[in-house]
């Protein structure tokens, strides 16, 4: 009896951006195109046509759809806590999709998932009692920090600990007497008191929010917002 070939799942745009997303991981995201996306699919490229009108489509959409993995804070009084999951969120998915901090802020129309990301963190920050600009400058603020230190941790050498301590030992024994914060530093990191880039992330982010914390006043004039669904 012949065996029947198993049904092709059908396309569709989730099918497409997903790929798309994948190619964009595996290759960066300059090399996404329809023939690209399509080889991993399986299919004839003209037929992607059908789901996204063009490349422009596909990089709103992948972009989208690591905005969507992050996420959304929610306004309550615990503003604090809210944010700083959003922080971490957002590192650990541009550390999954490393190639997404290019486009993140930078698109001229911002698709639905920048718009929700945005929308959530001022309505967190405003409910909290933010005046409107210190909600805006906090937001900015916090992401300036997220996209800096993923931005730096990509180009930092990756050393598991015995490594790391070998290279601190290394520059220990070439750092000259007269530099002996750095010599006290590279001694301590040799000795295996190595900070992850957890603890240096998270130190930086509750610094942050230390100090936003400390600047917290009611605002002028309360922002009326449409109570939550």
């Amino acid at each position: 009896m012949a065996v029947r070939p198993r049904p092709r799942t059908p396309l569709s745009r989730e099918r497409v951006i997903a790929a798309a997303v994948t190619v964009a991981d595996d290759h960066g995201v300059a090399s996404v195109s329809m023939r690209k996306i399509a080889e991993r699919l399986g299919v004839e490229a003209m037929s992607l046509y059908h789901h996204v009108p063009d490349k422009d489509a596909v990089v709103a959409g992948i972009l989208d759809a690591v905005l969507e993995e992050i996420d959304l804070p929610e306004a309550g009084p615990d503003w604090r806590t809210a944010m700083r999951r959003r922080a971490i969120s957002t590192r650990d998915a541009l550390a999954r999709h490393s190639w997404a901090l290019g486009l993140i802020e930078s698109r001229g129309s911002p698709g639905s998932a920048t718009l929700r990301r945005h929308d959530a963190a001022l309505g967190t920050l405003l409910s909290a009692g933010f005046a409107v600009d210190d909600a805006v400058h906090a937001v900015a603020l916090l992401d300036s920090y997220v996209y800096g230190f993923v931005l730096q941790q990509l180009q930092l050498p990756v050393a598991s600990p015995p490594e790391a301590r070998r290279a601190a030992a290394d520059l220990l024994g070439r750092l000259p007497d007269d530099l002996p914060h750095l010599r006290a530093v590279a001694a301590s990191r040799a000795a295996g008191d190595h900070p992850t880039a957890d603890d240096e992330f998270r130190f930086g982010l509750d610094v942050i929010l230390d100090a936003l914390d400390r600047s917290l006043a009611p605002a002028d004039h309360p922002p009326t917002a449409e109570p939550h669904p």
